[in-house]
């Protein structure tokens, strides 16, 4: 099986091209995401962080999303698979590939987060809470609440 998930931070704005074939265009969206990696450092015993940087593709309707909504600083979660390949470059060298071809992608914080404030994720609407982290209720509704009483 080769399934990918990952959840990380444009690095830049994606690189957008359009394939011609047989008269009809196809988005191609590149991009990198720098996606943090925990690591335990020796003596101290303190958590560091450090990111692998991920190059990932994304064709037809998926690249035109990512043209029209992602930019860098972004934070999305992607999934797809791994594909690898190799070209010979114009000094004749031969280089490896490694993508993730983008099969589904969606944002990973709201809007207005920017990823350490209390912002709910995913772009929800959030109920206003009462002092103790609770929705208020309006009175005079207690008939249409089904779980009342």
């Amino acid at each position: 099986m080769n399934k990918v998930i990952l959840m990380g931070r444009l690095t830049r704005d994606p690189d957008v091209r359009y394939s011609q074939n047989n008269g009809d265009s196809m988005a191609i969206a590149r991009y990198t995401l720098a996606v943090d990696r925990r690591f335990s450092r020796g003596s101290n015993n303190g958590e560091g962080q450090n990111a692998d940087f991920i190059s990932c593709v994304a064709f037809g309707k998926a690249g035109e999303f990512a043209e029209k909504y992602f930019h860098k600083g972004i934070k999305i979660a992607v999934t797809g698979r791994i594909q690898t390949g190799s070209y010979t470059n114009k000094d004749g060298q031969k280089v490896y590939t490694t993508d993730v071809v983008v099969e589904d992608q969606e944002f990973a914080e709201s809007k207005n987060g920017g990823g350490n404030d209390s912002s709910n994720g995913g772009g929800r609407a959030q109920a206003p809470a009462g002092d103790e982290g609770f929705m208020n209720i309006p009175d005079g509704i207690d008939d249409e609440i089904p779980f009342g009483n």
